[in-house]
């Protein structure tokens, strides 16, 4: 048996061998590696998926040590799909995982050939590239996940899946429905969410860092080679929320767990 038949023997005995072989030729991108996307990423590879795109333009900060699977002390300052890759790579080495630093938006959008995908998944932040991402990726003929805000959030047994647009009680799903109609540009088709209807409020101060941060390289993996010297490595926020690792975890492994059901079944 080779390596990757002993990684993966406890997988497919509950799923068998003819669907591991189909497992194995399913294609991946993911955008936003951060709290929900490295976790999903995780769980993706440990499933058996060998061919996971992952898009992100950020470096890793001190502050996602509390949240991001690839964050430790050892990371800060590496390109994050870089330092996500690393990790992926070591728990199967016959995986094909293709980092790229970018940014998502309408510019950039071409690059990525979500044309070419089985599933697409979206765990970005902001707010307009966020629903950039949606309308792209519902007009592909891949399935689209997407995950709703994750910060704010306690309570495990709160965190569900909806379609979009049944989607309750989360502001980011509000906002994104309000931007949607405000421009009458919308989805092309139904897609499922993880979410949490819980809400609750910041009690710290935080020690954000919102300058650029020289320990992060201008290293370029993009296939167009562009220049990413001027991004601000660490987020830049009007408004940082609390956010705890076991609630952005459950969103990711939740996403996985939609993909690989949507696979099986």
């Amino acid at each position: 048996m080779s390596m990757e038949e002993y990684i993966f023997d406890r997988v497919k005995l509950l799923l068998g061998e003819e669907m591991m072989e189909i497992i194995a030729r399913k294609r991946v991108i993911l955008f936003g590696v951060g709290g929900v996307g490295s976790w999903c990423a995780e769980s993706l590879v440990r499933s058996g998926i060998r061919h996971l795109t992952i898009i992100d333009s950020d470096c890793v900060s001190i502050t996602n040590i509390n949240r991001q699977l690839m964050a430790t002390t050892k990371t800060i300052g590496m390109v994050k799909v870089d330092a996500l890759r690393n990790r992926l790579l070591d728990i199967n080495p016959d995986a094909e995982v293709i980092a790229i630093q970018q940014v998502y938006n309408k510019e950039t959008a071409p690059q990525f050939h979500l044309e070419d995908y089985d599933y697409i998944v979206d765990a970005i932040d902001s707010l307009q590239e966020k629903a950039d991402l949606i309308r792209h990726a519902t007009r592909c003929p891949g399935k689209f996940f997407s995950a709703m805000g994750a910060a704010l959030k306690l309570d495990p047994t709160r965190i569900q899946v909806a379609e979009f647009w049944k989607v309750k009680g989360c502001p980011l799903a509000k906002a994104l429905r309000h931007k949607f109609k405000q421009s009458k540009d919308f989805p092309s088709k139904k897609f499922l969410c993880v979410y949490s209807e819980e809400l609750l409020q910041n009690k710290g101060e935080s020690h954000h860092l919102d300058t650029y941060d020289s320990t992060c390289p201008p290293v370029q993996t993009t296939p167009a080679n562009q220049d990413l010297t001027g991004l601000e490595w660490h987020s830049r926020k009007v408004h940082v929320n609390g956010t705890l690792c076991h609630e952005v975890a459950i969103y990711g492994f939740t996403i996985a767990g939609l993909i690989m059901r949507d696979i099986i079944g």
